[in-house]
């Protein structure tokens, strides 16, 4: 073997251990994919998982990207399309005035009501504003969580955080005719028929952005082909799927190092080119031991896409995504910096974070859960599953072809039977049968729940036994449990990858385990209570009452048996376990991701009970003042109204 296939195959090695082995990945996949099939159902929004997550890579810096399809509109090209009776509101395209990969979006009449508040009247009928649309959006989503936690970024409602992008786009079923041209185009061997007639099948999608500079910004949407996209990427081998991280990595952590060029570039046009190449070239080309070409052709086709201010859209190529783009300056940088990492080669990352370590680290491929991301509740378990539809997720667990996946929908479905009790409200029946129903009801899932993760499935188990004033179990449930929680076990709310010399030990040991086995026996996931939830503690009602919170689960615990003491005038073991409470609160690894103000509240709350209402004051004041976020810091408010503080 050749010196150059030897040093791609060292460097393809070392990118599987870094950016993921093709299991790895898989797994990544998997998991979002599970989430949008919990999602789906009558009344509740199709939910689809895209940018890097959904797309396997889990970079540094990555947010989460949601595509949220409002059911209340359908898009057709023209009207002999509608399918007239059902619930939907009918919009036609209408392309005369925009430029190619947008459109405006016609109401068939201005008598809807959605039509009189989202539309504008002009020369061609009554059209859906993206603007109106995105306010309208944010003033739901902000009036559902009870606070400002969402504001307007492009076609995305972002959090505060910027940790998320939500889009709320709109759906043709049809693949539209200005994307027809790629369908018959000619090309190599890639994609294959079947994943174009996977893709042309999905339809496409419709966000709400106008094309930039344009007289009728305000009333375009841009043409979405998300869906179509994620199949194209799913159908990379590993080397593409490689090249495809390499490029977001240099794009990030090299190219907008430079405070001038940020924002110039965006992973679409990467992602964009990969298509491209991926088209032209035969797909044995990208093989582990040729990496590195494959790598120094994507940056020489980018190189000559800036120099001539030329990329066109991948599905329509009328688009011309780099149209200016560029002026004179920016171009000339951008351009001087490609030149530079193309003639150092993958050299070129040695001034990146994510891979400046290559010259000085000798990997092979271990066992992948070795290196696997644990974090399967990141993004957020209280949006995970719909309980109702856990039948569905029965359903593709015994129709699986893989260990693999047949581990993550059981995974999920112990998930979501957990998560069931924590946000159904009280019953506020007073029957007895009705109770009775709703108790079993909650015992029954948080059972199958214990199977989600070590330790959190028996704090909500411990929680729902303390709601029904049973205190001697809840105090068993616990005790039982926090033997459990040990230092190899992972805490997924943490916001660091690293793990541990003991975590990668135990982790080594169970190396022969199936994914499941090590994800219920190993990992530690938060808490999480919704509004009104029915297994909540009465003493934390306040805190939910603004939106859902989240606690490290061992800092609950405390919490819980302090209040079970509390309950049975136990004052030794109360003063014993507060203590204990506040340990762990000021404890900065246990709180890592987890609300510390959240936990500052449950000191003060048990300090309060105590009677000690000087030392309670100072910690609800703490939170009331300190604390940028409004969730917790109404609560504290509330805590200080209500105790007269």
């Amino acid at each position: 073997m050749s010196s150059e296939k030897q040093k791609s195959l060292f460097f393809y090695n070392y990118l599987c251990q870094k950016i993921g082995s093709e299991e790895i990945v898989r797994i990544r996949r998997l998991s979002p994919t599970i989430i949008d099939i919990g999602q789906t159902g009558f009344g509740v929004p199709k939910v689809i998982h895209s940018g890097s997550k959904g797309e396997g890579l889990d970079l540094k810096g990555s947010d989460l990207d949601l595509m949220c399809i409002n059911a209340d509109f359908k898009v057709y090209e023209s009207e002999t399309e509608i399918v007239h009776g059902g619930l939907t509101i009918p919009l036609i395209m209408n392309t005369v005035e925009t430029q190619p990969c947008f459109t405006q979006l016609c109401f068939l009449n201005n008598d809807h009501p959605f039509s009189q508040i989202l539309s504008q009247k002009t020369h061609l009928g009554y059209m859906l504003s993206n603007e109106d649309y995105k306010q309208l959006c944010m003033h739901f989503f902000n009036l559902i969580l009870a606070n400002n936690y969402m504001k307007i970024h492009g076609p995305c409602l972002s959090d505060i955080s910027d940790q998320i992008d939500l889009a709320y786009c709109l759906q043709c079923n049809k693949w539209i005719c200005q994307a027809q041209p790629w369908v018959r185009r000619p090309r190599t061997a890639w994609p294959s028929p079947e994943i174009i007639s996977k893709m042309t099948s999905c339809g496409v999608l419709f966000v709400p952005i106008g094309c930039k500079g344009s007289v009728n910004e305000n009333l375009e949407w841009r043409i979405s082909f998300s869906v179509a996209e994620k199949f194209l990427i799913f159908s990379f081998s590993h080397t593409q799927f490689l090249c495809y991280a390499l490029m977001k990595i240099l794009l990030k952590e090299i190219i907008e190092q430079n405070a001038d060029l940020k924002g110039l570039l965006c992973s679409y046009f990467l992602k964009t080119l990969m298509f491209w190449i991926s088209e032209e070239l035969e797909p044995n080309v990208w093989r582990p031991d040729n990496i590195i070409p494959c790598f120094m052709a994507c940056i020489q086709r980018l190189l000559y896409c800036v120099r001539y201010s030329n990329l066109p859209h991948y599905f329509i190529p009328e688009n011309n995504l780099f149209y200016s783009r560029f002026n004179a300056m920016s171009k000339a940088k951008l351009s001087t910096i490609l030149q530079n990492v193309y003639d150092q080669g993958i050299n070129c990352f040695a001034s990146s974070e994510t891979l400046q370590d290559y010259q000085t680290q000798i990997y092979h491929i271990t066992n992948p859960l070795i290196r696997a991301n644990f974090r399967t509740n990141q993004q957020k378990n209280y949006d995970l599953i719909n309980i109702k539809k856990v039948h569905l997720l029965y359903n593709f667990l015994h129709h699986s072809r893989t260990g693999l996946s047949r581990g993550l929908f059981a995974f999920y479905i112990s998930k979501a039977c957990w998560f069931s009790p924590v946000v159904s409200t009280y019953s506020h029946s007073s029957e007895n049968k009705q109770q009775y129903s709703k108790y079993k009801y909650d015992l029954g899932h948080l059972l199958i729940g214990l199977h989600s993760d070590a330790l959190s499935g028996w704090m909500a188990l411990a929680s729902f036994f303390y709601v029904h004033k049973n205190y001697f179990a809840s105090l068993n449930v616990i005790h039982y449990a926090m033997q459990k929680y040990t230092d190899e076990k992972i805490f997924t709310g943490s916001t660091t990858s690293e793990f541990t010399f003991i975590q990668k030990h135990v982790l080594h040991l169970m190396k022969n385990e199936n994914l499941y086995t090590v994800l219920k026996a190993v990992t530690i996931d938060p808490l999480i209570f919704h509004w009104k939830s029915s297994i909540i503690p009465q003493e934390l009602q306040l805190v939910v009452k603004y939106n859902h919170i989240m606690y490290h689960p061992a800092t609950f615990a405390y919490f819980l048996i302090f209040l079970c003491y509390y309950h049975l005038s136990d004052t030794r073991s109360c003063k014993h376990y507060l203590i204990q409470l506040l340990y762990s609160t000021a404890n900065t690894s246990i709180q890592a991701n987890c609300s510390n103000f959240s936990s500052v509240i449950m000191c003060g709350i048990a300090y309060q009970l105590m009677g000690e209402t000087n030392i309670a004051r100072m910690l609800f004041q703490l939170v009331d003042t300190h604390n940028i976020y409004k969730t917790t810091k109404c609560a504290a408010s509330s805590f200080l109204n209500l105790f007269q503080l």
